[in-house]
């Protein structure tokens, strides 16, 4: 008989939380593999999720910051108290919001970014769940910033209380609370308190009815040539980037199948070094991750982590037929409230010498469902921040607004830059061949 992975936690869960004094609220399948991986690899910090905006100079009111970042915090429970392991079980302890605002140092000769990015993997295990980071750099020193007439500020959450939905919640919130400047709650009301247990919960029931025998078999099939190339956390990164144009119409429907062929053939380009060639079909396909998810039906809006981590299996592009992998996707997203270690389950059971790493990363970022972060009255300007660990050796990420600006971040320890370089021009080729550039208009006579 099958045993849910997710049936055995609410069983444990509710034995500790009857039992314990203060509230405790349970965590979703995605919450509590970062935790794990938290408590497995405590060195990496790949498990936060930052955004970083550049501002003119002298915008930033360090303590009105701190005053928006307590007081959007103190709305949502997923941004209070702390997680917790009670009892061998991984639990949300209610509590007061979680949130801080400060001002990092930048040595002589350093720069802003590199500070951030230092300050960023020094996060401290336990918290805080929202941290606003702010760093110049030096008077008088090189910098990214020839004018030196702007500031950074890193939105920094960590990624168990957090998904893509709650970014664009939490952006908005923070501008209107920066602007409101009224003093923070103490914490959640027990509306918010009841809201978000009810959304975990339901979240929790989905995942139980999505990893039952039919769920198993359908990810038996699709992963069951996976073998991987044995990926692992990047503590040392690079990263390239390049701004595409933005499809248009109908055509933003053909983006992410187009990123996962893309992907794909980069991810086996750069592992090409690494052995022989892999066949583009049956065994041989790479393991290549992205998040996907929303709110169950019927959930409240509440903040926090309602994703999973679906699996592509990866082969050589482009593919002949978009159209077919399309399709294939789909039926994976069909499936896609499958917890991540059922998925890992059905595979191996179905004879994937697969360990469940994950070969690559992928993200997709639709800006358009993102309002600017403004401050003082100023839109700040998105800037990505590079060299932070991965979870995998390779990561792509894609920003889809008024253009498609792609990332992809590498294991410097594993990979040569030229491997890389080459690994990127086979993304970029496969992306342009399934997402030509539109033609410009003709001038009218």
């Amino acid at each position: 008989m099958h045993a849910s992975i997710t049936a055995a936690y609410l069983a444990r869960y509710r034995s500790a939380a009857a039992e314990s004094p203060v509230e405790l609220l349970p965590l979703t399948g995605a919450q509590r593999r970062f935790l794990i991986t938290r408590r497995l690899t405590p060195q990496s910090r790949s498990d936060i999720v930052p955004l970083m905006f550049a501002y003119p100079r002298g915008t930033l009111d360090l303590e009105r910051l701190a005053r928006a970042a307590t007081a959007v915090a103190a709305h949502h429970p997923a941004l209070c108290g702390g997680f917790a392991t009670v009892r061998g079980t991984p639990v949300l302890r209610a509590g007061g919001p979680s949130a801080e605002a400060a001002r990092i140092p930048v040595a002589p000769g350093g720069t802003a970014r590199a500070a951030l990015r230092e300050a960023l993997l020094d996060w401290p295990a336990d918290g805080p769940a929202l941290r606003l980071l702010v760093a110049a750099d030096p008077d008088g020193e090189p910098s990214a910033d020839p004018s030196g007439a702007e500031e950074l500020l890193v939105v920094a959450l960590d990624h168990a209380a957090c998904d893509e939905q709650s970014l664009g919640v939490l952006t908005a919130e923070l501008s209107a609370a920066y602007e409101q400047d009224e003093p923070p709650a103490a914490g959640p009301t027990p509306r918010a308190l009841a809201d978000y247990r009810q959304a975990v919960e339901l979240q929790l029931d989905a995942e139980d009815a999505a990893g039952g025998p039919a769920a198993q078999a359908y990810w038996g099939r699709r992963l069951g040539g996976l073998t991987g190339a044995g990926g692992s956390a990047a503590t040392s990164t690079g990263m390239l980037t390049e701004r595409l144009p933005a499809a248009e119409g109908a055509a933003r429907g053909a983006v992410f199948p187009a990123l996962l062929d893309a992907v794909g053939s980069a991810l086996h380009r750069l592992h090409r070094t690494e052995g022989p060639s892999r066949p583009e079909t049956g065994g041989g396909a790479l393991a290549l991750g992205y998040p996907w998810g929303g709110r169950p039906a019927g959930a409240p809006a509440a903040l926090g982590c309602f994703l999973n981590t679906l699996v592509h299996p990866a082969t050589p592009g482009p593919v002949a037929d978009l159209d077919a992998l399309a399709d294939a996707w789909w039926d994976d997203l069909d499936q896609a409230g499958t917890p991540f270690d059922e998925v890992v389950r059905a595979a191996r059971t179905a004879g994937a010498p697969w360990s469940g790493a994950l070969d690559g990363l992928l993200t997709l970022d639709d800006l358009h469902r993102r309002p600017p972060l403004v401050l003082g009255g100023t839109p700040g300007r998105e800037t990505p921040l590079d060299g932070r660990p991965l979870a995998a050796p390779m990561a792509v990420s894609a920003s889809h607004g008024d253009d498609l600006l792609v990332r992809l971040a590498w294991d410097r320890d594993r990979f040569p830059e030229a491997d890389a370089h080459a690994a990127f021009d086979d993304l970029l080729a496969v992306l342009r061949h399934h997402l030509p550039a539109r033609p410009s208009p003709a001038p009218q006579a």
